[in-house]
Parts: structure tokens; sequence; C-alpha cells
């Protein structure tokens, strides 16, 4: 969302899906993103767009980034948009015998030796992290997922929107969890490369958090308690103050307030637009009723500490829908009453609650629900220990699912 005239809170959305490039025999990824942007655009260049749905780079030069340009009104057909683009691509990738691997790692990917980071405009950003961060590893090279921007017109829609998010925050995995093979092998972790985000900047901590960011009551105390003490930490290592921007904060939910949005960053890419658009509508009519307290009061929403929800999340990475809600405070919170209940328990009875079944596109959230998470059907198919042979098939069958628009079973 560029910088405009304040919207609303739900008024538009903001949706961005990372993809790998990749041989189109092997699968193994390509580094070739600026090419791919060159040829489009006619010139070097770092984004490209000429019509609703926008092309970026990232720091690794085998990500191709998709994404709305400028707010979208309304979630309805947003996957046929992505899908469209995804075609394109493929089509434009063939005379490099590449494509579009969707998913949120590569599932053998060595970063130590095939990382490449952009090259070309804003390169600066991508060196500085490289020099204090070292992004030879997978929670830098390896990693694609897709962001959700919620905006917000002032202050108070801000904290309240905050609030909402922060609850929402810990089911995410549990949703979307994908990223169960690295390293050629199961990790054991069903979202691997969020257990990789979380721990690529622990050299200064102060970025990231435990994710789920500290409640706070206004813009102000946001600035002060979250965005001052990173900068403050970073500073040593960032001399050059290239590193000064709000984008820096690396927590589950940012503050983006040159958008006047809050940028939802933690749900792994799914296998496809409808996964990846089904994802969304269940997550925005979860934070939407929070917001609107439909599922609790305010009061029980503030009530839950970062704690609580940090370690919740954590759990989620590794057992995602399996995991026991019996924290009676977060009970609270989503309305779900004083009986603990599975995460996957918890989704079914939000969204049957919220409306989001009965709503545009809910037969596709109806489908995820039934399913799943792709983490989960994927484990079934490739097991634990699988070839190569055996890994390349079955995310093959993610790219038919990609080109199909539609939800891998």
């Amino acid at each position: 969302m560029n910088k405009r005239a304040p919207l609303s809170a739900f008024a538009a959305y903001g949706i961005e899906i990372e993809y790998a490039i990749v041989d189109r025999d092997t699968l193994d990824v390509r580094a070739i993103a600026d090419r791919l942007l060159a040829e489009v655009a006619g010139a070097e260049v770092n984004e490209f767009a000429d019509g609703p749905i926008g092309w970026s780079n990232e720091l690794s030069l085998h990500v191709i980034e998709l994404k709305t340009n400028g707010p979208a009104a309304s979630l309805d057909g947003l996957d046929e948009l992505f899908s469209a683009e995804v075609a394109r691509i493929d089509a434009l990738l063939t005379k490099h015998n590449a494509r579009v691997l969707p998913g949120p790692m590569h599932p053998w990917m060595d970063p130590l030796t095939e990382q490449r980071l952009w090259p070309h405009e804003q390169n600066e950003i991508y060196a500085a992290y490289d020099r204090i961060f070292n992004c030879r590893g997978h929670g830098w090279a390896n990693l694609q997922s897709m962001h959700i921007n919620l905006p917000f017109a002032n202050d108070a829609e801000f904290v309240r929107l905050h609030d909402a998010i922060r609850i929402a925050l810990p089911l995410l995995p549990a949703l979307a969890a994908a990223s169960p093979y690295v390293d050629g092998k199961a990790s054991g972790l069903l979202d691997t490369r969020l257990e990789t985000y979380r721990l690529n900047q622990k050299r200064v901590p102060e970025i990231t958090g435990r994710v789920i960011p500290d409640r706070v009551a206004s813009i102000d105390e946001y600035h002060s308690r979250i965005l001052a003490p990173m900068f403050e930490a970073i500073a040593p290592f960032d001399t050059d103050k290239v590193l000064d921007g709000e984008w820096l904060n690396s927590r589950g939910a940012i503050a983006r307030f040159e958008r006047g949005a809050i940028e939802i960053r933690i749900l792994d890419a799914q296998e496809s637009p409808r996964a990846d658009l089904a994802v969304a509508r269940a997550v925005v009519a979860l934070v939407k009723a929070l917001y609107e307290e439909r599922h609790s009061a305010r009061d029980a929403q503030v009530a839950v500490s970062t704690e609580v929800l940090a370690t919740l999340f954590e759990r989620s990475l590794r057992d995602g829908e399996q995991v026991v809600l019996d924290d009676a405070s977060v009970l609270n919170a989503l309305g779900l009453g004083t009986q603990p209940c599975t995460m996957g328990a918890a989704w079914q009875a939000l969204c049957a609650g919220n409306g989001v079944l009965e709503g545009p596109g809910g037969e596709h959230v109806a489908a995820l629900l039934k399913r799943a998470p792709l983490a989960r059907r994927l484990l079934a198919v490739g097991g634990q220990a699988p070839t190569r042979d055996q890994l390349r098939n079955l995310y093959r069958g993610l790219c038919g699912a990609l080109a199909e628009n539609r939800l891998y079973a």
C-alpha cells in the first residue's frame, strides 16, 4: 500500500506472495530474478507493474514477489489475478528452462553455496544485512511468505487493529504451516521457515523480539517501546544508517506507517494463489471479528500477555493444528469458552462463528479447513526421509497445483 489518503480498517487489503525461481527439469534454484524483471520491463529494474498485480525483487536473486498494485478494495478475485501473473512469469521463464516453485522453503537448497544476493538497486541494504547477520543461511536465503497488509486511519484504529492481530498471530501456523522439509529431509517441524525466521537476527534480538509484538496503547508508545530500542541496538553494527527504516522490524506483524497499514508477515506461502487467498480470508475474518469485539471484549484481548502468546506461537511451529489451547486468557480472548481445544478445532469454530464460510470464497476456506495444513499433506506423501527423486516428484505436484490454481491434495 503506497502512501495516500488514510484508509479505515478493512477498507482495503494488500497481499504479497513470494515464489522461488527454479530449473524446470531439476527444480534446483535459479538466481535469475533480475533477468526476468529486465526482460519484462525492457530495462534493469527492481519493480514492474502494468496491471493490478506488480512484481518486485527480494533479497535473494532466486525469489520473485507478486503483490497487489496498491490497495485492493476486496479479496474477491485476487487469486485469479495472482494466478494469471504466475502463468505470465512461467511463460517468460520457459526460454531459461525455468519456472516458479510455490511454497515457503525450497526442500533441498544449500544456502551456503546457492545464495545470491540482489546485486542492483537498493543492494546496499542487502549488503548491510549480509555483513551484520550473514545471509547464507535458510533464515535469509530460503524462505517465501505471504504478507497481508491491513490499513488503519488513525491512532485509535491502529491500537485496536494491533491488539486484534496480536491475538491471532499464534494461530496462523496451525492454518498455513507448509515447510516440513529442509536440507532434503523432514526437520521435525511443520513450519521450519518460521523457526529459521525467528532466529535469523539473534545477534540483535531487539529486531524480532519473540515474534509476537508487545501490546501498545498508542502510536507514540509503539515508536518508543518497539522501534526506538531496535534502532538503538542496531546502531553499533550499522554506522552508515542503511538499516534505519521501519521495515527493519521483523516481528510477526509490523507497523508500516508510510503505508498506513499493519503488515502480517508470518504466513507460509501456499501451493497456489487459491490456497493463499483462502488463508488470507480466514485470517482477515478472524482479525476483523476480534477488532469488532464479536469474539471477546477488548479487555479480554489486552489481558493476554506477550509471553503467553509467544510460547503458544513457538509450540505451533512444531505441532500446528494439533496444539492444544489450554490457557484461559487465550480461550477467553478468542471467545472459545473454558474447555481446552486444539488449534484446528479453534479454527473450525472461529470460521463458522465469524461468517467467513458463507461469504465470497467461503467454499475455498471450507476446503482448506477440511484438509490438514499443507505441511502435513506433504509429509503424508513424502515421509520423514524421502530420496531426492521422491522430493522432486512431490514438489512437482505442488507445481501442478500452482499451474491449475487449486489446493494440493
